[in-house]
């Protein structure tokens, strides 16, 4: 018979008719043991021919049995039969051996101390001989198939993951790979430990595609560094999951995934302070505005772990509103605060004025914003009365209602803005610092950072779905830049920042080092073992087609967007009980000016008076200077005259309003 043949018998029977095979080998192999250690001893063959003996040898084998199901020998698998088994093999065969001496000593039976050692030694080889060899018959055909891999890290984490790869059939590790000198040269879990200067050569003689990064718990720059140097080499990086999700349970080792994005940029993050989380939240009502969006969905999440006495969730859009509420209530069950999701605009003076008494809101988040910058470009009048009027509206009903505390979520984009949606969100921070001035017993603040990874319509997704379609993945420039940061800190640290407002406050977070765009972009790309080539224009991309494997293409710049993105106006930023936030000192606004420049925007709005309201925004003190785009150039049903007329009228009264405060 062979041994496909043996291999489909024994694969066909039933567990039960296994485990008493496996019983009936280990009996058998008990005996034979028996017998090579009387000829190894030096022991009489006569002595065999006593039944007696036979009979003590039949008891210390039947309890040999007995502690081997006992100790679970028989319920592992032998295709995933470990070392560890050994350590059972060994009770097992010694509680046979203890058991056998003391019957020997009670009869008439004589035999050696010596002999007994032979018969314990014996069996405990032939026992684990048998069961390794069987494992190695079942998974030899098996390992043809796997995926030679290289673990990076040979700690802890690696030696896991090695063991948890040995138990299954996708990946075959073939070789350790760690920056510690100390363990060169060294075998763990029988695979090699080798220095990371051998991975070409490692790579090339195992044919490597794919390499496994065993390190949760390395930092961020330390971490770039590594996968920088791998996908260089032209192999796909997949990673274990965090240190938290493994201690917490949540994943394992063998949870293997594509290093993502995420995990290069952004900083390690600083634990929360408990105490200034909670300050604005625990045991209040706290309302977020814009709870559907990307900041504000965790700014939920985050709220609704600090036990406030109810979470009022208000959002324009339905969608989004019943997918932050419905998350929310799968994670709490009946535990937690009362979540009350409420659709509404913030441009609305009834609808917050009625929302902000009916719930008696202390603490307010307000992060509904336009944010794209090409959509409000093209859609500035819209941009105009969600970010600026939905701002001011808020901020009044704020007032009247009596809430003790309003943070405004604002953006990066707001320093010295060249594009209008930036310009709005500064005049948004203008009139919560006007508002600071006035009698309120309000605490008005404002929160300003970057990109935050994975929101929507962020360059990371869109990067990815380029790639996943076979490109080309769009840059606007080699050398534009961003910052970036998680959305999970980022919420922290904006709850964290309100909760040191003292009024008319300007914080920005520490962002860490700016990106490149274009680093990002042949990082995602060789990540997915594939090879990027640069290109300017489609035409190019159709030529160089045998250059790589995705082309990326350099776009230029769209109207409104900066090459480097800056978060300070001032450049005076003091630091604060908080070491990722600042405080900057910006001048407060003249009140009556901004007032007066708020209201002939407001007309402007009315009016549709897409170049009157541009003109205003130039006019405003907040540094505008606007980027051509269809809204700059729009022309409306006006004349060319008519147009500049309107513009120049709405330029001299802003000029005049503002000249004479």
């Amino acid at each position: 018979m062979g041994r496909k043949k043996i291999m489909r018998y024994f694969g066909g029977l039933r567990r039960s008719q296994k485990r008493h095979l496996q019983m009936s080998a280990d009996f058998v192999l008990i005996a034979a043991s028996f017998v090579f250690a009387v000829i190894l001893s030096g022991t009489p063959l006569s002595a065999l021919a006593q039944p007696l003996l036979w009979g003590n040898l039949i008891i210390a084998a039947s309890v040999t049995i007995a502690a081997f199901v006992h100790l679970g020998l028989y319920r592992a698998l032998l295709r995933y039969i470990t070392g560890a088994s050994i350590n059972t093999i060994v009770a097992g065969t010694g509680l046979g051996a203890l058991v056998m001496s003391v019957l020997t000593a009670l009869s008439s039976v004589d035999l050696s101390a010596a002999l007994i050692a032979i018969y314990m030694m014996t069996a405990v080889l032939s026992i684990g001989m048998m069961r390794f060899g069987a494992r190695a018959m079942i998974r030899k055909p098996a390992l043809r198939g796997c995926i030679p891999v290289v673990v990076y890290g040979a700690g802890r984490a690696g030696q896991q993951l090695v063991a948890a790869l040995n138990y299954g059939l996708e990946y075959r590790p073939v070789a350790f790979v760690d920056d510690d000198h100390r363990l060169h040269g060294t075998t763990i879990n029988n695979v090699p430990v080798y220095p990371s200067s051998e991975l070409q050569t490692l790579i090339e003689t195992w044919e490597i595609r794919e390499i496994l990064l065993a390190l949760p718990s390395l930092n961020r720059p330390r971490r770039r560094r590594i996968v920088a140097r791998l996908e260089a080499l032209g192999v796909e990086v997949k990673t274990i999951p965090t240190m938290n999700a493994l201690i917490s349970g949540r994943q394992h080792y063998t949870d293997l995934r594509p290093v993502a994005p995420e995990d290069m940029l952004g900083r390690d993050p600083v634990p929360p302070k408990p105490e200034l989380m909670a300050r604005n939240i625990r045991g209040k009502v706290v309302l977020v505005s814009g709870a559907g969006g990307t900041i504000g969905s965790e700014l939920c999440r985050q709220i609704v772990a600090i036990n406030p006495v109810a979470l009022i969730m208000v959002d324009i859009s339905e969608y989004a509103l019943y997918a932050i509420s419905t998350s929310l209530q799968d994670a709490l069950g009946e535990s937690g605060p009362a979540l009350v999701p409420l659709i509404g605009s913030t441009q609305d003076a009834g609808r917050m004025a009625e929302i902000l008494t009916r719930y008696k809101v202390e603490t307010i988040y307000h992060a509904a914003a336009y944010k794209h910058v090409g959509l409000v470009e093209e859609n500035p009048i819209e941009g105009i009365n969600n970010n600026v009027f939905g701002t001011r509206t808020l901020v009044a009903a704020a007032r009247a209602a009596g809430v003790r505390s309003f943070t405004l979520v604002s953006t990066d984009k707001t320093v010295r803005p060249q594009n209008i949606m930036g310009a709005t969100k500064r005049l948004a921070e203008m009139i919560c610092q006007m508002e600071a001035r006035s009698q309120s017993d309000c605490i008005f603040s404002i929160v300003r950072f970057g990109n935050v990874l994975g929101s929507s319509g962020s360059v990371i997704p869109r990067f990815r779905d380029q790639i996943e379609r076979g490109g080309p993945v769009t840059v606007t420039h080699p050398d534009v830049t961003r910052y970036f940061m998680t959305i999970s800190e980022a919420a922290q640290l904006v709850i964290q920042a309100s909760a040191m407002a003292r009024g008319g406050d300007v914080f920005v977070l520490d962002m860490g080092e700016p990106v490149r765009i274009l680093d990002l972009a042949n990082s995602m790309i060789r990540q997915q073992g594939l090879v990027p080539f640069l290109v300017n224009s489609s035409a190019e991309m159709q030529l160089r087609s045998d250059a790589g494997d995705i082309a990326i293409q350099i776009t230029g710049l769209k109207p409104g967007e900066k090459m480097h993105e800056e978060l300070l106006i001032v450049n005076n930023p003091e630091g604060t009980e908080h070491p990722r936030i600042m405080s900057e000192k910006i001048p407060v606004p003249n009140p009556e000016s901004l007032t007066k420049i708020l209201a002939s925007l407001q007309l402007a709005a009315e009016r549709h008076d897409i170049p009157a309201a541009i003109a205003l925004l130039q006019a405003a003190p907040i540094d505008y200077t606007p980027a051509r785009s269809k809204a700059a150039e729009a022309t409306g049903t006006l004349p060319e005259s008519r147009r500049e007329a309107t513009t120049g009228h709405h330029l001299r009264l802003v000029v005049n309003t503002i000249s004479t405060h």
